[in-house]
């Protein structure tokens, strides 16, 4: 018998599908598309409303009514959202029919273990409110789509 998460991402109940973020945050960073190729870069800036010693959104039941670009995963948009998702996202992971790695909350039982495989924003990043909005190329970070631990 498979555990829920390795289920198709469109069977999954809304629980399920919140318990399936790993935490790490990553989403909220500020990214930078090429226009020429549609290269995402991600930056070490996030938005104003992640807390960023928790990696949660501060509003997150209000983030799409106050970030206006704050896109709301779903089944029925991840295949758009996979160009700007992380390597590492569960989400990401599952759509492509992908296993969750070992760190993963859901494996490991320990919500501070995607701190300690240094896959979460923790300690790395600068909020919006700090960085100018013309500024954002000077904060591309690789870090984002490096092989984790």
């Amino acid at each position: 018998m498979t555990d829920w998460w390795e289920q198709p991402l469109d069977t999954l109940t809304p629980s399920q599908w919140e318990a399936l973020c790993d935490g790490c945050a990553r989403c909220c960073l500020h990214k930078l598309e090429d226009a020429d190729n549609g290269e995402v870069f991600y930056t070490r800036v996030s938005c104003r409303y992640l807390h960023s010693e928790s990696c949660r959104c501060r509003e997150y039941t209000q983030r799409s009514r106050l970030v206006a670009d704050c896109i709301t995963l779903q089944p029925d948009n991840i295949a758009e959202a996979l160009a700007w998702l992380p390597a590492t996202c569960a989400y990401r992971l599952r759509a492509c029919g992908e296993p969750l790695y070992l760190w993963h909350p859901l494996l490991s039982g320990d919500a501070d273990s995607v701190h300690r495989a240094g896959i979460s924003v923790r300690g790395r990043v600068v909020s919006e409110d700090h960085v100018h909005p013309d500024s954002h190329e000077e904060h591309i970070v690789r870090w984002v789509q490096e092989e984790p631990r």
